[in-house]
């Protein structure tokens, strides 16, 4: 046996297991790793404000708890009036059923000549299986309800307390970062962070934007429609839609149609039918421009990016993937030789044809050339054949014998 063998194969277990538990830690720690991506994020959009405040001679720190405080207020305000026009809709809806119930009977029984009761119908929905496992599955999800509320409070908790700590620290993690770097990398590291702060807020603007475009055009739609609390309604669906990926578009438009149902069950139809088509419009033509002028990236970049971050992380890829994507492409820009294009028509996309034969001539041709000599250009079934002499062209044109 060599002498390096024994050393060769205890270093490949070693790295071998080296790597089964960096895979573990991995996982177990996917999570956490998610969340500080987030607050990173986070702490980016809200650079500039705390940036400007500082600069004015307030302290990092508390200009950083004085955005974290109006944006928990802003937040809290918006949940508790949703809440309480909620609360409002459901008592009135609980109050009206009996009347949806009877009109929905009497529909049936005169549409399929039956004889249903309200009273019967109650009867056999309170006494059905279905209601009673329903009810059964109800109570005993209840703790897997609470454990998952009390999971996503405590993760918005790490994650806002990430966030905290890198805006108010920025300067400092920033020359933390720089100190374990050679000078000639640390005017790009702080080039990439510098990027990074100006496309996620662009991001950020063009979602606020978006939100505004979205929050008025279905306040025009469910003003004309009569439907109560139509301003808050409409920041209801432009916040949601924008700001919750993936599901947001679902949820925003879910709550405008019930409520648009207490009114009239057909004014439902009419808020999920304009709920759709406004989405296509947004997402074919609205997000892509607005997407690629604040953020200068391609529209098909950007759609790209949503769905590769998706693909990766879920509903926050989505939702990071156009910022760190933007960042990239930004930093990447300035290692990228770039050469002169030269005048040429094709590059703008005009093509200069050529007159030449006529497709139908040239088929004929082909078709009638030579098989050893058809397809070989114009001229194929020209000049002396293989193992003719020199003066064999002097007669072509006559049979073959």
């Amino acid at each position: 046996m060599p002498a390096w063998l024994p050393r060769a194969m205890v270093l490949a277990l070693a790295l071998y297991a080296c790597f089964r538990l960096g895979s573990w830690a991995f996982d177990q720690l996917i999570g956490l790793l998610i969340n500080v991506l987030i607050a990173f994020f986070l702490a980016l959009a809200i650079e500039p404000a705390v940036s400007r405040m500082s600069a004015a001679g307030m302290r990092r720190g508390l200009a950083t708890f004085l955005v974290f405080l109006a944006v928990l207020i802003a937040s809290v305000g918006f949940v508790v009036m949703l809440g309480s026009m909620l609360a409002g809709q459901i008592v009135d809806m609980v109050d009206e059923f009996p009347k949806y119930l009877d009109s929905v009977i009497n529909w049936v029984n005169q549409t399929f000549h039956t004889e249903l009761s309200r009273v019967e119908v109650q009867d056999s929905l309170l006494h059905s299986d279905w209601l009673q496992k329903y009810v059964q599955n109800s109570a005993t999800g209840v703790l897997d309800v609470s454990t998952t509320v009390l999971g996503g409070l405590f993760r918005l908790l790490t994650i806002f307390l990430f966030s905290f700590y890198f805006a108010a620290d920025g300067p400092r993690l920033r020359r933390g970062l720089c100190s374990v770097l050679p000078p000639s990398r640390q005017a790009e590291v702080l080039r990439a962070w510098e990027i990074a702060v100006a496309k996620t807020g662009g991001y950020l603007y063009s979602r606020g934007l978006m939100a505004l475009i979205s929050g008025i055009a279905h306040y025009i739609l469910l003003a004309a429609l009569g439907v109560p609390y139509a301003p808050a309604l409409a920041v209801w669906v432009g916040l949601v839609s924008q700001f919750i990926p993936t599901i947001g578009t679902y949820l925003a438009g879910a709550l405008p149609m019930l409520i648009a149902f207490t009114v009239d069950p057909w004014y439902a139809l009419w808020v999920l039918g304009f709920v759709v088509v406004y989405q296509q419009f947004e997402n074919y033509v609205l997000q892509p421009k607005l997407t690629a002028r604040t953020v200068d990236i391609h529209p098909a970049v950007a759609f790209g990016s949503v769905i590769a971050g998706t693909a990766l992380m879920g509903a926050v890829g989505a939702l990071i993937a156009i910022p760190a994507v933007a960042t990239l492409q930004a930093f990447l820009g300035a290692y990228v030789k770039r050469y002169d294009v030269t005048d040429d028509p094709r590059v703008h996309g005009r093509h200069q044809w050529r007159l030449g034969e006529p497709l139908a001539a040239r088929l004929r041709r082909f078709r009638h050339a030579p098989e050893n000599g058809g397809g070989q250009g114009p001229d194929a079934g020209e000049g002396p054949e293989e193992g003719e002499g020199p003066d064999a062209g002097q007669g072509r044109g006559r049979p073959r014998s």
